[in-house]
């Protein structure tokens, strides 16, 4: 703990983005349908966020680099503040697509500042325990903060001034993180046709991701609103999703590294194919139905990311792993941007339990491409893995840094 007192109020910062980027994400679905917004408009208020995030990622490392980390994270902050808080003010669909598109680039901004920061102070001896109690505060500020819905009500304006305020604050604790802002990062680069070359199965993989999980977050809360479930049973069927993400990452990232990795994602994706047809054909209207058919849905779905950058990492050549990591953070961003918006455009047409069947489908159609990439190609051996299964987060280029130790991840051309 003497190690890592000193990132403490970094992690309290990610904390309180995460959780309030958490809240907002659930929040503005349900209160979007309270307003009588379509489930397409909803998907496309989504859609917004994801694009914008997308454009955060590619163009943040320029902003840190130009201004440095604490001038880029105040001024990202007040601009995401003034963008929820204002989402009150004007209920209008395109207004609301503006501002998560604002929002978007600002959390893939300050995201990308706290875990570059965190990055920089970090050593190799407190690695492992500051991605754990990293890992710790993602899981539990998200879970957590969707019990504000149901505990605050989503009428009126209290939950957009207390994502405001959450915003606010998280400049607090950072401002207290050092007396001097560090280094600023290296340019990261985008490269997809690079990735593509050195893994197809991991960068389909990415936009499937995209196409899937991003649709749970954003159109999760519609589907349970319209089987029926209260404000306080979305909530709690949004964590169980979100927390079942962790409890296979560990096994399947243990056994994909003494395994060919694409038999995992086999497995990984199977078991989602089937939460996601239990859901949609067997769970019915059901809440503790479809409480178990998200907690596998999530418990399978969610570790596919971090095997699919895993299993890139695998043929990726010395000093193009950081190319890696841009690139399945791209590849996701798309499948994210397209996700929601055609996710939603099923729900509008032929109802909730068509948001499961869409992913069903998606990944039925990867587990055939999967298998097919199987037959054309050979797996690599555990002895030539240059690097081990790692739980990533799909908050900024800069987590990957930060799960890597530097003699694993050196520069390109150097």
């Amino acid at each position: 703990m003497n190690q890592i007192r000193p990132l403490i109020p970094l992690l309290v910062t990610a904390g309180i983005l995460i959780g309030g980027n958490g809240l907002q994400g659930t929040f503005i679905s349900l209160r979007a349908l309270q307003e009588g917004f379509s489930p397409s408009v909803i998907g496309l208020v989504g859609t917004g966020y994801n694009l914008g995030f997308a454009i955060g990622c590619v163009y943040i490392t320029r902003v840190i680099r130009s201004i440095g980390h604490i001038r880029a994270f105040s001024a990202l902050a007040a601009i995401a503040s003034a963008a929820s808080i204002s989402m009150v003010l004007l209920i209008d669909p395109f207004f609301w697509f503006l501002m998560r598109l604002i929002q978007g680039v600002c959390f893939a901004g300050l995201f990308a500042v706290v875990e570059s920061w965190l990055n920089a102070r970090v050593t190799n001896a407190t690695r492992a325990r500051t991605l754990s109690v990293y890992r710790f505060v993602d899981l539990g500020s998200v879970t957590l903060a969707q019990y504000l819905i149901p505990t605050v009500g989503i009428d009126g304006f209290q939950l957009f001034a207390i994502i405001s305020m959450a915003l606010t604050l998280s400049l607090v604790p950072i401002s207290f993180a050092d007396r001097s802002s560090p280094e600023p990062p290296d340019a990261v680069r985008f490269n997809v046709k690079t990735l593509w070359q050195i893994s197809p199965l991991a960068t389909v993989g990415c936009v499937v991701v995209g196409l899937t999980n991003s649709v749970f977050r954003s159109l999760g809360p519609v589907y349970a609103e319209g089987i029926g479930m209260s404000i306080a049973a979305i909530a709690t069927f949004m964590s169980v999703g979100i927390f079942a993400g962790v409890v296979l990452q560990y096994p399947l990232g243990h056994y994909s590294d003494k395994l060919d990795r694409r038999k995992i994602i086999l497995v990984a994706t199977l078991g989602s194919l089937a939460a996601g047809v239990f859901i949609a054909f067997v769970a019915g209207d059901s809440t503790l139905l479809n409480y178990a058919g998200i907690f596998f849905f999530g418990a399978f779905a969610m570790p596919l990311y971090s095997l699919c950058s895993a299993h890139a990492n695998d043929h990726a050549k010395e000093g193009q792993h950081a190319l890696v990591s841009a690139g399945t953070l791209f590849f996701w961003s798309i499948g994210a941007v397209i996700g929601p918006l055609f996710a939603s455009f099923m729900l509008d047409i032929f109802g909730p339990h068509a948001l499961f069947i869409y992913m069903a489908v998606v990944l039925a159609l990867f587990l055939g491409y999967t298998v097919q990439r199987m037959t054309v190609r050979e797996g690599v051996p555990t002895e030539r893995r240059t690097m081990s299964f790692r739980n990533l987060l799909r908050t900024s280029t800069f987590f990957n840094k930060l799960a890597t130790p530097p003699s694993e991840d050196k520069p390109e051309n150097k």
